[in-house]
């Protein structure tokens, strides 16, 4: 005889916290990848980052796949 074992699931919700910490994760994403145009280096370059757009080089393909226009 074959044997049957039963697997109780318990109702499980992310804390209120977790997603918060979540959102604020995905909005500063968002700005890295659609916005940012040296902003967030030039608190440690100054008006260098601006010329140099470390950042914007390196989500350049992330912005085109997602439809943010850049240039």
């Amino acid at each position: 005889m074959a044997d049957s074992y039963s697997v109780t699931v318990e109702s499980w919700r992310p804390s209120l916290g977790s997603l918060a910490v979540l959102a604020a994760v995905f909005v500063a994403g968002l700005f890295v990848v659609g916005f940012d145009q040296g902003h967030l280096f030039s608190l440690v370059q100054g008006e260098a980052a601006f010329d140099q757009l470390f950042l914007h080089e390196l989500t350049h393909d992330i912005r085109h796949a997602a439809g943010f226009p850049c240039h």
